[in-house]
Formats: structure tokens, C-alpha cells, sequence
């Protein structure tokens, strides 16, 4: 017996719409949005009242950046299904991406807060960051900047965002301190810093000298002191003997600042005294246990003085603490080879070599807090 055509039709009909969908999944994964486009508006015509083909059209306008027809559709499936929560986020992107801040603050936050998928949450991130910018929230911008760099510690294009809002964020801080309090002690600190940061080290160096005439016990400034004239002098052997004065005068007037105890025990491990230099570094773990450059300057010292096994266990300490610091497997390597274990030796010489190569390429712009930890030719 026959279908009454009624169902037949109805066969029919899910039989194009099955098909359409898969040419429209299809075409979505390899990127050829203008045919998912067309087979979608065909599929709307076959049925109009599906929330998830709506969703679909405004996914693939929003991928061809039409921002403004995805609204509609993505309002049309939100209308249909309220529930679909990754086509509110799309649509909260699709309205910043117009400059209607304002209309998608909260849909981004819902987005950024609550979204489970990974590439959704970075897409809402940065676009909440752009958002919180437009409408000059920007202590709310640094803030979802600062989540947004903890969560992916390593994406190159959200790292240039968060740079460009944090370094604003700062900007604008320091304009106020300097129109709040021209004079004031903290706005020379302040300025100290930011030029130290620039490369401008004369004028940190006046900056922290005049900080010093209205504090001359204020802590830390000896230390930044230091390591403006290490900065300066480079590899000048004659600048030695002020640069170890400003950080022993950091440590008389803070014992507990690691950061100088460890620039000392660098420097005398530099010049050959390993006692001295073990002092320092034993200062230095004292204050801060955690500290992975004293661990390998300690290693070292250890070392040379014939103390292997506790020369492996600071190398090994460091390592836990940074494990991509090619330091740490060269002092390890060390260790090793001086208690025999070659074939744990050459794996972490392995490592090192691996490390280095890898690093080489990604150095840090801007000066470490303290001198790296210098390793000999093994």
C-alpha cells in the first residue's frame, strides 16, 4: 500500500533536509562558509522554526565577519531556544565587533564567565577586553587582561593585547600620581622605575638619588640602584666594587631582600670565592626558599667546593621551580658527571642543549629582576 502523499512528502522533505545538513556541516569544517551559507537558507525554508539552524547562519555570518546580519539571526535562535548560550556569546562578539559596547558588555561577561569551551572563553575574553576599553572601564580591561594571561600563559595574540591594556593601565596611574603628588617621593620612585624600564638608566639613577635625599633608609632603592649600574656598565670589570656597594648597602638597610644577598653571591662566585658566594647565596634561600637562581648559583658553589650531592639536590631544586630555565639541566648535567652517573648526565645534557635551542629565540624584552644565572662551556 502506498504512502498517502502527505508522508511521502514529509519523507521527502527530511531526506533534503538530512542532506543539506551534512553538506552544510561539511562545508563549516573545511571553511567554505558561502556554501554553508546556501545550504542553510535552503534548510530555513525547509524549516523556518529549528533554533539551531538559525544559530548555524549566524555562525557562518559571523565567520565571514557580516556582523550585522548575524545578530538577527542569532537573535531569531536565542527567540526559538534561550538556552543556546554559545549563540548569545556570538551574538555579545558580533555587537562589540560593531562598536555597540554598551549592548554587549553583559553577554561577553556571561560568555567569559560561564562557557566551558575553551576557544569560546578566549574569543570573549579578548573581545570583553575591547569592550571594557571602548567604554574606558579600563581598571575592569586590566583585570580581565591579567585572567586573560593566566589562562593562556603562551598565545601570542592575547599577550599583545594584555601588554597594550597593562601598559595603558600603568600610564594612565602614573599621570595621576604625577598630577595628585608631583613631588612626592613616590612619583620619584615611580619615574626611577620607568626609566629603568626604558633602558634610560642616567636619569633611574637621578630619579633613585632623589628619592634616597627625602628617605635615605627607604628599602629596595639600593637594590634598583645596583642593577641600574649593572645595566649600565655591562661587562665593565671596574664598575664592580660601586655595584657591590649599592647592594650591600640594600642589605644593611633590608637583610631580608633576596634579590641583592644573590646578586653579591653571583658576583663573588664570578670572582672566585666560593665562601663568600655560598654566604650570600645561603642568605638569599634563607629569605626566600624558593628563589631558582640562588639553587643554581648555590649548585655551582657546591660543586667547586666538593659538596656533589647537595650540589644535585639545589640543581634539582631549581629545576622543580623552573623547568624551562636550561640553567638548571646544565648545573644538573654537572652534578651528575661528578658522581659518576653518566647516562643520567647525558640526558640532561640533552635537555639543556634542547632548552637552549628552544629559548634562544624567545628572550625576555625587558631586564630580568636580577642578573640570570651564568653557566661555564660544560
Amino acid at each position: 500500500m502506498p504512502f498517502p502523499l502527505t508522508v511521502a512528502l514529509a519523507l521527502l522533505l527530511a531526506q533534503d533536509a538530512a542532506q543539506l545538513t551534512l553538506e552544510c556541516d561539511r562545508a563549516l569544517a573545511e571553511g567554505r562558509y558561502a556554501e554553508a551559507e546556501r545550504a542553510l537558507d535552503h534548510l530555513l525554508r525547509l524549516s523556518p522554526g529549528v533554533a539551531e539552524i538559525h544559530a548555524k547562519l549566524g555562525v557562518v555570518y559571523f565567520q565571514q565577519r557580516k556582523f550585522v546580519q548575524a545578530i538577527p539571526a542569532l537573535d531569531r535562535a536565542l527567540k526559538l531556544k534561550p538556552a543556546l548560550a554559545n549563540a548569545a556569546a556570538l551574538r555579545a562578539m558580533s555587537l562589540s565587533e560593531l562598536g555597540r559596547f554598551s549592548d554587549a558588555v553583559s553577554g561577553l561577561e556571561a560568555a567569559f564567565r560561564n562557557t566551558r569551551d575553551p576557544a569560546l572563553k578566549r574569543m570573549a575574553g579578548l573581545q570583553l577586553e575591547r569592550a571594557y576599553s571602548g567604554l574606558q572601564r579600563d581598571r575592569e580591561a586590566a583585570q580581565v587582561a591579567l585572567e586573560m594571561n593566566r589562562l593562556y600563559p603562551s598565545d601570542a595574540e592575547v599577550l599583545y593585547h594584555s601588554s597594550r591594556l597593562l601598559a595603558n593601565s600603568a600610564y594612565q596611574t602614573l599621570r595621576q600620581l604625577a598630577q595628585a603628588a608631583p613631588d612626592s617621593l613616590w612619583r620619584r620612585l615611580a619615574a626611577g622605575e620607568a626609566f629603568e624600564s626604558q633602558g634610560n638608566y642616567d636619569s633611574a639613577l637621578r630619579e633613585y638619588d632623589a628619592v634616597l635625599a627625602m628617605d635615605p633608609d627607604r628599602a629596595g632603592v639600593h637594590f634598583r640602584m645596583g642593577r641600574v649600574r649593572q645595566l649600565r656598565a655591562g661587562k665593565d670589570p671596574t664598575q664592580a666594587a660601586m655595584i657591590a656597594r649599592e647592594f650591600e648597602l640594600e642589605i644593611q638597610a633590608d637583610p631580608s631582600n633576596a634579590n641583592a644577598a644573590y646578586e653579591l653571591g653571583e658576583m663573588a662566585r664570578q670572582s672566585g670565592d666560593p665562601a663568600a658566594a655560598r654566604r650570600w647565596f645561603d642568605q638569599a634561600l634563607r629569605y626566600d626558599p624558593d628563589f631558582a637562581e640562588a639553587h643554581l648559583g648555590i649548585s655551582a658553589v657546591l660543586l667547586a667546593l666538593g659538596e656533589k650531592n647537595q650540589a644535585l639536590s639545589h640543581a634539582q631544586k631549581a629545576i622543580a621551580l623552573n623547568p624551562q630555565d636550561e640553567s638548571g639541566y646544565f648545573r644538573l648535567a654537572q652534578a651528575l658527571r661528578s658522581l659518576g652517573r653518566t647516562a643520567e648526565q647525558q640526558k640532561a645534557l640533552t635537555e639543556f642543549q634542547r632548552l637552549r635551542a628552544a629559548n634562544r629565540g624567545n628572550r625576555m624584552i625587558a631586564p630580568p629582576q636580577v642578573t640570570p644565572h651564568q653557566v661555564e662551556n660544560f
